[in-house]
Protein backbone atom coordinates (compact mmCIF):
# COMPACT_ATOMS: atom_id res chain seq x y z
CA UNK A 1 0.00 0.00 0.00
CA UNK A 2 2.75 2.49 0.93
CA UNK A 3 4.62 1.68 -2.28
CA UNK A 4 1.46 2.35 -4.28
CA UNK A 5 1.00 5.75 -2.63
CA UNK A 6 4.65 6.66 -3.23
CA UNK A 7 4.49 5.62 -6.89
CA UNK A 8 1.29 7.61 -7.41
CA UNK A 9 2.84 10.68 -5.78
CA UNK A 10 5.98 10.34 -7.91
CA UNK A 11 3.89 10.05 -11.06
CA UNK A 12 1.86 13.14 -10.20
CA UNK A 13 4.97 15.15 -9.46
CA UNK A 14 6.43 14.24 -12.82
CA UNK A 15 3.45 15.69 -14.71
CA UNK A 16 3.54 19.29 -15.90
CA UNK A 17 0.83 21.28 -14.24
CA UNK A 18 -0.21 24.17 -12.09
CA UNK A 19 2.86 24.07 -9.86
CA UNK A 20 5.07 24.74 -12.84
CA UNK A 21 2.71 27.26 -14.44
CA UNK A 22 2.95 29.47 -11.36
CA UNK A 23 6.52 30.42 -12.27
CA UNK A 24 5.72 31.42 -15.84
CA UNK A 25 2.32 32.99 -15.21
CA UNK A 26 1.17 35.65 -12.81
CA UNK A 27 -1.58 33.81 -10.94
CA UNK A 28 -3.65 34.31 -7.81
CA UNK A 29 -2.82 32.39 -4.67
CA UNK A 30 -5.02 29.36 -4.31
CA UNK A 31 -6.74 27.26 -6.92
CA UNK A 32 -9.99 27.36 -8.86
CA UNK A 33 -12.56 24.59 -8.66
CA UNK A 34 -10.78 22.81 -11.52
CA UNK A 35 -7.59 22.66 -9.45
CA UNK A 36 -5.65 25.23 -11.49
CA UNK A 37 -4.39 28.67 -10.51
CA UNK A 38 -6.37 31.68 -11.76
CA UNK A 39 -4.83 34.08 -14.28
CA UNK A 40 -5.45 37.81 -14.67
CA UNK A 41 -7.13 38.04 -11.25
CA UNK A 42 -10.32 36.69 -12.82
CA UNK A 43 -10.65 39.47 -15.41
CA UNK A 44 -11.81 38.37 -18.86
CA UNK A 45 -8.71 38.74 -21.11
CA UNK A 46 -10.79 39.17 -24.28
CA UNK A 47 -12.52 42.25 -22.89
CA UNK A 48 -9.13 43.94 -22.44
CA UNK A 49 -9.14 44.44 -26.22
CA UNK A 50 -12.50 46.20 -26.32
CA UNK A 51 -13.17 49.93 -26.06
CA UNK A 52 -15.31 49.61 -22.95
CA UNK A 53 -13.85 48.71 -19.56
CA UNK A 54 -12.56 45.20 -18.95
CA UNK A 55 -15.11 42.80 -17.46
CA UNK A 56 -14.72 40.56 -14.48
CA UNK A 57 -15.06 36.97 -15.59
CA UNK A 58 -17.37 34.32 -14.20
CA UNK A 59 -16.28 30.85 -13.13
CA UNK A 60 -19.21 29.50 -15.17
CA UNK A 61 -17.16 30.43 -18.25
CA UNK A 62 -13.73 28.97 -17.48
CA UNK A 63 -11.06 28.01 -20.00
CA UNK A 64 -7.73 26.46 -19.15
CA UNK A 65 -4.57 27.31 -21.02
CA UNK A 66 -1.17 25.88 -20.14
CA UNK A 67 -2.30 24.88 -16.65
CA UNK A 68 -3.87 28.26 -15.81
CA UNK A 69 -7.60 28.98 -15.64
CA UNK A 70 -9.08 32.16 -17.09
CA UNK A 71 -12.60 33.39 -16.38
CA UNK A 72 -14.76 34.96 -19.08
CA UNK A 73 -17.75 37.24 -18.82
CA UNK A 74 -19.68 35.42 -21.56
CA UNK A 75 -19.66 32.18 -23.50
CA UNK A 76 -18.78 34.25 -26.58
CA UNK A 77 -15.60 35.72 -25.11
CA UNK A 78 -14.61 32.27 -23.87
CA UNK A 79 -15.08 30.86 -27.39
CA UNK A 80 -12.99 33.68 -28.89
CA UNK A 81 -10.21 32.95 -26.41
CA UNK A 82 -10.30 29.22 -27.05
CA UNK A 83 -10.00 29.79 -30.80
CA UNK A 84 -6.72 31.73 -30.40
CA UNK A 85 -5.55 32.05 -26.76
CA UNK A 86 -2.17 33.60 -27.55
CA UNK A 87 -3.93 36.57 -29.17
CA UNK A 88 -5.56 37.54 -25.86
CA UNK A 89 -3.09 36.57 -23.17
CA UNK A 90 -0.93 39.29 -21.66
CA UNK A 91 2.74 39.25 -22.56
CA UNK A 92 5.32 37.98 -20.06
CA UNK A 93 2.83 35.66 -18.40
CA UNK A 94 0.80 38.58 -17.09
CA UNK A 95 3.64 39.97 -15.00
CA UNK A 96 4.37 43.68 -15.11
CA UNK A 97 6.22 44.43 -18.36
CA UNK A 98 8.36 47.11 -16.69
CA UNK A 99 9.20 44.66 -13.91
CA UNK A 100 10.39 42.13 -16.49
CA UNK A 101 12.40 44.91 -18.14
CA UNK A 102 14.32 45.35 -14.86
CA UNK A 103 14.55 41.59 -14.24
CA UNK A 104 11.69 41.18 -11.75
CA UNK A 105 8.30 39.51 -11.75
CA UNK A 106 5.89 42.07 -10.35
CA UNK A 107 2.13 41.69 -10.28
CA UNK A 108 0.42 42.79 -13.48
CA UNK A 109 -2.70 44.86 -12.77
CA UNK A 110 -5.38 45.16 -15.47
CA UNK A 111 -6.05 48.77 -14.39
CA UNK A 112 -2.62 49.66 -15.80
CA UNK A 113 -2.52 48.10 -19.24
CA UNK A 114 -1.46 48.96 -22.75
CA UNK A 115 -2.00 47.28 -26.08
CA UNK A 116 0.85 47.72 -28.55
CA UNK A 117 0.82 46.05 -31.95
CA UNK A 118 -2.09 43.87 -30.83
CA UNK A 119 -0.30 42.63 -27.70
CA UNK A 120 -1.45 43.20 -24.13
CA UNK A 121 1.02 44.49 -21.54
CA UNK A 122 0.20 44.85 -17.85
CA UNK A 123 1.89 47.02 -15.20
CA UNK A 124 2.05 46.93 -11.42
CA UNK A 125 0.80 50.46 -10.63
CA UNK A 126 0.25 53.98 -11.98
CA UNK A 127 3.79 55.20 -11.22
CA UNK A 128 5.41 52.32 -13.10
CA UNK A 129 2.93 52.73 -15.95
CA UNK A 130 3.95 56.40 -16.27
CA UNK A 131 7.63 55.38 -16.30
CA UNK A 132 6.86 52.89 -19.09
CA UNK A 133 5.12 55.60 -21.13
CA UNK A 134 8.39 57.59 -21.24
CA UNK A 135 9.88 55.02 -23.65
CA UNK A 136 7.45 52.22 -24.51
CA UNK A 137 9.60 50.73 -27.26
CA UNK A 138 12.68 50.39 -25.05
CA UNK A 139 10.73 48.81 -22.20
CA UNK A 140 8.96 46.32 -24.45
CA UNK A 141 12.14 45.38 -26.31
CA UNK A 142 14.15 45.08 -23.10
CA UNK A 143 11.48 42.98 -21.42
CA UNK A 144 11.23 40.70 -24.47
CA UNK A 145 14.98 40.19 -24.30
CA UNK A 146 14.97 39.42 -20.55
CA UNK A 147 11.84 37.24 -20.40
CA UNK A 148 13.36 33.97 -21.73
CA UNK A 149 16.00 34.10 -19.00
CA UNK A 150 13.55 34.62 -16.14
CA UNK A 151 10.32 32.98 -17.38
CA UNK A 152 10.84 29.76 -15.42
CA UNK A 153 12.35 31.41 -12.35
CA UNK A 154 10.13 31.90 -9.31
CA UNK A 155 9.39 35.54 -8.59
CA UNK A 156 10.89 35.17 -5.11
CA UNK A 157 14.21 34.08 -6.63
CA UNK A 158 14.68 37.25 -8.69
Amino acid sequence: MKLSVLLTAAALLSLPGAAFAADEYNVNNGLTLTGHPLGMHGVDPVTMFRADAPSVGDAAHTATYDGVDYYFSTAETKALFESEPEAFLPQFGGFCAFGVFVGKKLDGDVRYADIVDGKLYLFVNAAIFEKYLEDKAAVIAGAAEKWPGIASTAATDL
